[in-house]
């Protein structure tokens, strides 16, 4: 008996061909959705290594930070050489140059206002901190690599659970990543503090924010107010959250928000940000003709 011709009917071919179709995606699968498979830690490398090849910075820093209640804002012009270290800023009109090596360690600063003369500032003293989150030591990125860094470090196994990758997003026209850092347990313990430490010096072994010390601590007057054996409260991470946006081209940060249990601590945002611009010498001198010191 000769075999019965079998027609396939229009369900089973098309069935037959989405069974292709599919075997095809898993052996090949589309090179644009590929490219587009990000996850934190590799973000994270990347950031790692965008900051590590930075020389030189200008940009204007846009700053929100909490002070004594309120969230305060300004700005500021920053021109930076990473080695050796060589800062010039412009913050609403006050003029600050520091070099390595240069003036005993002091900022030269033209406050631009009485006694309308220049001063030499112990970086660290109150008159060139003031209310101020940060000193001059902390502009451009390498401390908030040592801050990720260790919070990194912090969170070992449960890497993926605290760096949280967001997706993409437009920053001031520039392609970026969002990257969350999320500390569920962030809380403030209590600490002793060691011989001669101060404010800055436990902030910077554990890669906290002194203001957010002092401000936690209201009876400490100065970032040098303690004494050995004293009990105060210190964060067990710098932040609560940190929301980053980092560059897809450069790999460094666009904005950087950071929250505490209270809400807001501080935002930067790097506007007109240029990675490894060429920066004359006479650009770090208080003569350079656009300065007014």
């Amino acid at each position: 008996m000769p075999d019965k011709e079998i027609k396939a009917s229009p369900n089973r071919e098309a069935f037959f061909i989405s069974i292709v179709c599919l075997s095809l995606l898993v052996i090949c699968p589309l090179s644009g959705a590929q490219e587009n498979i990000m996850n934190s830690r590799e973000l994270i490398d990347q950031l790692m290594k965008g900051i590590d090849n930075v020389k030189t910075l200008k940009y204007n820093l846009e700053i929100s930070e909490r002070s004594n209640g309120p969230v305060k804002s300004y700005e500021s012009k920053v021109k930076l050489q990473c080695s050796p270290r060589k800062l010039y800023l412009n913050l609403n009109g006050t003029e600050v140059l520091w070099l390595e090596g240069v003036n005993n360690g002091n900022a030269l600063v033209n406050p631009n206002s009485f006694p309308y003369i220049n001063l030499n500032l112990n970086p660290y003293g109150s008159l060139m901190i003031g209310d101020q989150h940060h000193t001059i030591y902390e502009v451009g990125y390498d401390y908030f690599r040592e801050i990720i860094a260790f919070n990194a470090l912090q969170a070992g196994p449960d890497f993926d659970k605290i760096f949280l990758y967001k997706g993409e997003e437009k920053v001031e026209g520039k392609d970026a990543y969002k990257v969350i850092v999320l500390n569920e347990d962030f809380a403030f313990v209590h600490y002793k503090v060691k011989k001669e430490e101060t404010l800055i010096s436990i902030a910077r072994r554990l890669r906290l924010s002194e203001y957010m010390i002092k401000e936690r601590n209201p009876k400490i007057k100065s970032y040098t107010d303690i004494r050995e054996g004293q009990d105060i409260l210190i964060p067990n991470y710098y932040a609560k959250m940190t929301v980053m946006d980092i560059d897809k081209q450069y790999h460094v940060p666009l904005v950087i928000r950071v929250y505490d249990d209270r809400g807001l601590f501080e935002s930067y945002e790097y506007r007109n940000l240029q990675v490894n611009p060429p920066i004359a010498p006479e650009e770090f001198t208080k003569d350079y003709k656009d300065y007014h010191f």
